[in-house]
């Protein structure tokens, strides 16, 4: 991942020097080491920002489906060179999120730059990719129908599991292969009464505590060792982001599920599919059999789509 910096040839301003300007990377260092100044502090916030950028045109790029045409390595090279000049170019803008960052930077360093214009509630942690996750509009990717069918379906929610993942502790594969079974990799996912997608990816039941949306419907439950058909009431989201983050929430959170969160840390899908299991996540007896199945078949696709 490059970094944009200002140029010590004095030909090259700032704000168009290339991504792969490894004199700006020096001029930089050396502005840092002889001067604590404002100048110097923008530029540096200006690279926070660049990183940040470089890291959402990176998950949208991976949301996006290929056609494979068009897929090469010179291809992929290219595309990702575009991509960090892009990130460059969409940084330092103003009342952009580098304000943000040089301000913080500047108190940290025993400064305050009257000039900067963000207001001073807003810290340097807003502006980590988790922080910020939380209040960027949700994407086409978190919102869109997901593809019926295992590639597509790991494809296209991979991106959502992998930011909980990182905010959760859960591996991606390990939600995407459970919502891969609860859901049929997309081809039986719960519905509103009025047709709509509730993007509940994970079954989870609306209960005495839940305040949200509900979608009813009809559902298979083991009753005795036997199935049977019952109507039930799920939670329903407004998106699969909503949907991944509430299941993150259940199992970190709840005592029931505190063992098969310590058997997640594990990477064992076996382990952690007979723990949901002994919770009672499930009522079909063969659960963690289907389930360390389909978490496993959703690594494999992970791994040839990486």
């Amino acid at each position: 991942m490059a970094l944009t910096l200002p140029s010590s040839g004095g030909t090259t301003s700032p704000s168009n020097a290339l991504a792969v300007d490894i004199r700006s990377l020096n001029s930089l260092k050396y502005d840092a080491g002889t001067a604590n100044n404002a100048q110097t502090t923008r530029e540096a916030a200006k690279q926070f920002e660049s990183l940040f950028m470089r890291e959402l045109i990176k998950s949208m790029r991976e949301a996006t489906m290929k056609s494979g045409l068009m897929d090469s390595g010179t291809a992929d090279l290219g595309q990702d060179m575009l991509d960090q000049q892009l990130s460059v170019t969409m940084s330092g803008q103003q009342g952009g999120l580098s304000e943000a960052i040089a301000r913080q930077l500047s108190r940290q360093m025993g400064g305050a730059d009257a000039n900067f214009s963000v207001p001073s509630t807003l810290s340097l942690q807003q502006a980590t990719p988790r922080a910020a996750a939380a209040t960027t509009p949700v994407s086409a990717e978190s919102t869109g129908p997901a593809p019926k069918g295992r590639d597509g379906f790991v494809q296209h929610l991979s991106g959502t599991a992998e930011r909980v993942a990182q905010e959760s502790g859960i591996p991606a594969s390990f939600m995407l292969g459970q919502a891969g079974h609860e859901t049929g990799w997309g081809k039986s996912e719960i519905k509103n009464a009025d047709g709509s997608n509730s993007f509940n990816l994970f079954g989870i039941k609306a209960g005495k505590g839940w305040t949200g949306k509900v979608a009813e419907i009809t559902t298979t439950e083991y009753i005795n060792g036997k199935a049977q058909k019952v109507t039930a009431k799920f939670r329903a989201y407004d998106s699969y982001a909503d949907s991944f983050r509430d299941y993150a929430r259940l199992i970190t959170d709840s005592p029931r599920y505190e063992k098969a969160q310590a058997t997640a840390k594990s990477g064992s899908a076996v382990a952690y599919a007979a723990e949901l299991q002994k919770a009672g996540y499930a009522t079909d007896p063969e659960y963690a059999r289907k389930l360390s199945g389909a978490i496993n078949s959703a690594l494999r696709v992970q791994r040839a789509q990486a």
